[in-house]
This record gives C-alpha cells, sequence and structure tokens, in this order.
C-alpha cells in the first residue's frame, strides 16, 4: 500500500509537470506595484468570455424581471462614471483590455458585494455602496479590485488548476487500477489544500494591481484602508484567521495597502494634475 501512494505519488508529480510546463504564462504586466507571476493556464480566454457573458446577461434578464436592475439611477450613473476612468487605465497592465466590451450595472440587493466577468462584465450590488456608506474614491477601490482579477484572469487559473488536478489524478488512477472512491479522495484533498491557498493569492494580487488602478484614474488610493475599516466595522462575530480563511484576513490588507502608498500616491498626485 505504501508502495502504491509513493507510485501515485510519483506519477501525479510528474503529470503536474507536464501540464505546469505546457501552461505556464501571465497574463498581465506587472505595472508599478510589481505584480509578476506566472500562471497556469490550460483553457482558452474566449471560451470563459464566451461563458461570462452568457451569465451576465441571464443576471440582468433575472434582475430586470425582479425589479432590480439599476433602480436607482443616480447610483448607477455614479458606478459607470468611476469605471469609466478607470476601464482605460487597464492597459497599463494589458493593452487588450480597454477594447473590452465592458458593461456595468447595478443590482439592488442588500448584499456586500461587487464582481467583475471575464471580459470586463461588472456588477454592484446596492447593498454595498448603501450600508457602507461609501465615497467615490472607496467606490474606486472596490471596482479596481474586481476589474483586476478578470485583467489577471483569475477565474480561467483556476478553472486550468482544476483541470490539471484531474487530469493528474485521472492518469494515476488508471496506471495504478484504482477505483472511483480513490480518485475522489485524491481531488476532494486537491482542493483542501491548494484551492484556498490560492484563492488567497488572488484576492491579495488583486488588491495590488487595483490600487494602481485605482491611482491611475485619480482616486486615492488611501480610500482602501478607510474600506477595509468599514469592512471590519460591519462584520458580525469577528473574522477567522487568514490562514483558515479563503480570503486574506481586513487587518492583513490594509497593512498591504499601506505598505504600497510610498509607490500609488505619486500616481495619483500626477494623474490629479493632468
Amino acid at each position: 500500500m505504501k508502495h502504491a501512494v509513493k507510485t501515485l505519488s510519483s506519477l501525479l508529480a510528474a503529470a503536474a509537470f507536464v501540464l505546469l510546463a505546457a501552461g505556464c504564462a501571465s497574463t498581465t504586466d506587472g505595472g508599478a506595484v510589481h505584480a509578476e507571476r506566472k500562471q497556469l493556464l490550460l483553457v482558452s480566454s474566449a471560451e470563459l468570455e464566451q461563458a461570462a457573458a452568457q451569465g451576465y446577461s441571464q443576471l440582468q434578464t433575472e434582475a430586470a424581471k425582479k425589479g432590480t436592475l439599476n433602480t436607482d439611477a443616480a447610483m448607477t450613473q455614479r458606478v459607470r462614471a468611476i469605471a469609466r476612468r478607470i476601464e482605460p487605465l487597464t492597459g497599463v497592465f494589458r493593452k487588450d483590455a480597454p477594447a473590452w466590451q465592458w458593461e456595468v450595472n447595478v443590482i439592488n440587493s442588500d448584499e456586500l458585494n461587487a464582481f467583475c466577468m471575464p471580459g470586463g462584465k461588472i456588477a454592484f450590488y446596492s447593498g454595498l455602496i448603501k450600508q457602507l456608506n461609501l465615497s467615490d474614491d472607496e467606490i474606486a477601490i472596490v471596482m479596481g479590485h474586481e476589474i483586476s482579477h478578470a485583467l489577471r484572469e483569475h477565474s480561467r487559473e483556476q478553472v486550468s488548476e482544476a483541470v490539471a488536478a484531474q487530469t493528474a489524478i485521472g492518469i494515476g488512477a488508471a496506471l495504478l487500477g484504482l477505483g472511483e472512491g480513490s480518485t475522489n479522495i485524491a481531488g476532494t484533498a486537491y482542493r483542501a489544500l491548494l484551492a484556498t491557498r490560492f484563492s488567497r493569492t488572488h484576492e491579495a494580487e488583486a488588491d495590488r494591481i487595483g490600487l494602481e488602478l485605482t491611482a491611475r484614474a485619480g482616486y486615492d488610493p488611501r480610500a482602501g484602508v478607510t474600506l477595509w475599516q468599514k469592512m471590519i466595522k460591519a462584520g458580525s462575530g469577528g473574522r477567522p484567521p487568514a490562514f483558515l480563511s479563503t480570503h486574506p484576513a481586513e487587518t492583513a490588507r490594509i497593512a498591504q495597502i499601506e505598505s504600497l502608498l510610498p509607490t500609488v500616491l505619486p500616481l495619483y498626485d500626477a494623474a490629479r494634475k493632468r
């Protein structure tokens, strides 16, 4: 049994090495914040962008039926105006991004949430803005963060990781004659051990890139500190330590933002002078 486990581990490692060698690339430039990192990209951008467009269209249709799509004209205009200032600056990190088919909508919901799907499909939930009483600078921080997930194609990376894991597990199971149960256990172990780590990496990376985008668009990057202070205050029952969470703890995010301020504040000052 020990020999079989050792052999399986070797096979998985070999398969993973081949996949990593074939699919490692970087989707963006590092910018002033030096957000350079090789990524595992085994699926195409076009596939995910098509799926995102379909999902976003469905979201809009459902929200319209419920009467929750862009019900506050002033808020919708406000969010879209902030997005228009940030979108052209995405070219700093990847040249194709300013030409994406950008869409920005506001969903009337108490949920404290916002997202940007692959290809630039953005949604803000009104509860995030109302309950936290966000300033334009703070909305821009959230906007920059969510756009950064799309720029770095974190969704594509996560799908690629899942493909790589299942491929490696399938190869090992087939060669060793393992049953379905063993394969499922291996898959569960992979998700438990690696998925959380990558999620934290993505969030921290989006914070870094988003802060630079915010500053370049002429929004005060120091709003990142006040935003997360509001997030902490809005939380109930406390937050788990960073090593137990799928996202960095708010205090860790504040510390990272503060450490980057000397880098991004000159970009903000330059933008304000233009």
